[in-house]
């Protein structure tokens, strides 16, 4: 029996029969995994085609990085990255979602052919990012934020991690609702690694069943972050590089849509594309 009803359907977006894989192409010199690689259009455009032939539903483009203590770039060098990016991989047919905190690349970007806006900040880095979306009808993931994390992972204290989170997505989810950003455009993302350490992040991952009594549908993040190298940490405690977490990363995907996310989103596709095929196939043999 399909799960597809209890996954959830993003208004707007294609409906898939089993968790959807979301592939990142980071127009970025400094991304915590695979920074420089894709830092050009022509490249990061054929990686985002190869992404798609190893499986990946629809495509994440993003032009500033988000790690711990990372500059933000000004706009109009974003603009620069992001937008050739998006209007190359849709003119291949690709589904595109963009990832950024500002209105402007998210108005451009949709203008030249996303159909996803991915905002880590669930809207309060920009005040024009909620209207700009609202008034596109575009579906819109908001995800847990505490802030900028300039030069540590800040505001990281929780009593009860699970209840608190699902408790300020909630509050987030109103705001971009009252906003008007219809309700069934909405895709929430528990914001794994942001003002989270490896112990929080892994409680949120044995509890996605909470996230998802939420009533909007799910998308995981945990590719090759630095909770995962925690737990592949050797003898002498170091974490192995972020680029050796696509193993560890396939094994959080296959969580993920055995708990019903909506989709998970990740760096190298083809096994978390096997992963979350495999985890459909379980749940049609019951």
């Amino acid at each position: 029996m399909s799960k597809q009803s209890g996954r959830g359907h993003v208004a707007g977006l294609p409906a898939w029969d089993r968790c959807a894989v979301m592939g990142v192409v980071n127009v970025t010199p400094d991304s915590f995994s695979d920074g420089g690689r894709w830092f050009d259009t022509t490249a990061a455009v054929k990686h985002g085609l190869e992404l798609v032939e190893q499986g990946a539903d629809l495509i994440d483009v993003g032009g500033e990085s988000t790690r711990p203590g990372a500059t933000r770039v000004d706009e109009d060098e974003e603009l620069r990255r992001v937008v050739p990016v998006v209007r190359g991989l849709a003119a291949e047919g690709v589904t595109i979602s963009v990832d950024t905190m500002r209105a402007s690349v998210a108005e451009q970007a949709l203008a030249a052919g996303a159909v996803l806006v991915n905002d880590v900040s669930g809207g309060l880095a920009d005040p024009a990012m909620i209207p700009v979306v609202a008034d596109a009808g575009a579906p819109f993931v908001v995800m847990h934020w505490r802030g900028f994390l300039e030069g540590a992972n800040i505001k990281a204290s929780y009593g009860d991690v699970v209840s608190e989170v699902v408790d300020e997505l909630r509050a987030r989810v109103a705001a971009v609702l009252e906003g008007g950003v219809a309700a069934d455009r909405v895709v929430v993302d528990p914001g794994l690694g942001f003002s989270k350490g490896a112990p929080e992040d892994l409680a949120l991952l044995a509890h996605l069943d909470r996230l998802r009594q939420m009533g909007h549908p799910l998308l995981v993040a945990a590719s090759r972050k630095r909770f995962l190298g925690h737990v592949l940490a050797g003898p002498d405690g170091s974490p192995p590089p972020a680029r050796e977490r696509d193993a560890a990363t396939a094994a959080v995907s296959a969580l993920a849509a055995h708990h019903g996310a909506w989709a998970v989103r990740v760096h190298e596709v083809r096994a978390t594309a096997d992963a979350v095929r495999v985890a459909r196939a379980v749940e049609g043999a019951k």
